[in-house]
């Protein structure tokens, strides 16, 4: 072998690691962190002490949607195959923001949706949900009308109706306290998407003082910053899915460290030769 044919292997072999190490290198959007916890515990192993923090998930409940179908959270939830939920609450006789939310959430559904392969009717880890506040009066039959007002599609978007218990309750897990709209029908509820991960906690983005940063339907950079974030918590993988979970940076380092000593080693050893 040549010295001119050893460098092009060499350089051919380098320069793909090169690319990926620096392009590895270069900052990475974050995926969204969870949010409320249940409580910290501090252990000391091995004379270091470890803090850890148990983040509260959200309880299961049994629902029905605008399909008159019974169904879970658990069907959704709690588990490494389970889906992304993206949760608000409503009532179909909300006077104000309601309508501009199910639009919103409409357009946040076809964007994500538009994100996957060609040939896809919807993106099937994420399930939208939105949840009723009036389930006396929000009948499946009601909650069909304003799906079908809306052009709600059912593959991954639920509007469900339960007991009024487990409705505030839920909304109290998610700090997003309702109030009875037949009491107070101004504003019985916020404007807030909730973002949950497959194990039922929430998750929402931090600022630089590290405070949540939640999404208001209201608002558009809020909304784009939610689409990007179902997308990044979709990919977030489970560490006891692989040994090598994490140590693609360092297989990397290696398998060009060993490169570059074999040609190092080729060039000395043929040079010996021709000697």
């Amino acid at each position: 072998m040549n010295k001119k044919a050893l460098i092009g292997i060499v350089i051919a072999l380098i320069i793909p690691l090169a690319i990926f190490l620096f392009v590895n290198a270069l900052p990475k959007a974050a995926i969204p962190r969870p949010v409320f916890y249940d409580s910290i515990k501090t252990v000391v192993k091995k004379g270091k002490q470890y803090t850890d923090t148990f983040w509260h998930h959200i309880s299961d409940g049994k629902f029905v949607n605008q399909l008159g179908q019974e169904v879970k959270l658990s069907d959704i939830l709690f588990s490494d195959s389970g889906r992304i939920i993206v949760a608000n609450f409503f009532f179909t006789h909300c006077p104000n923001i309601c309508p501009g939310m199910t639009q919103t959430m409409r357009r946040l559904q076809q964007t994500v949706t538009r994100g996957e392969s060609v040939g896809d009717t919807m993106a099937d880890y994420v399930q939208f949900i939105s949840f009723s506040i009036d389930p006396e009066r929000d009948s499946v039959a009601a909650l069909k009308k304003w799906a079908d007002r809306f052009g709600v599609d059912p593959s991954n978007w639920w509007l469900l109706r339960g007991d009024t218990t487990t409705i505030y309750n839920l909304s109290r897990e998610m700090k997003l306290t309702v109030m009875d709209p037949k009491i107070d029908s101004s504003f019985p509820h916020t404007d807030i998407f909730v973002l949950i991960d497959k194990k039922g906690v929430i998750r929402a983005r931090r600022d630089q003082f590290g405070n949540p940063m939640l999404y208001h339907s209201g608002d558009s950079t809020d909304m784009a910053n939610l689409a990007e974030d179902i997308v990044l918590l979709s990919l977030e993988k489970n560490k006891k899915n692989s040994f090598l979970q994490g140590q693609l940076t360092t297989i990397a380092v290696a398998l060009l460290i060993a490169f570059v000593a074999v040609g190092v080693f080729i060039y000395f050893f043929k040079k010996k030769e021709v000697r």
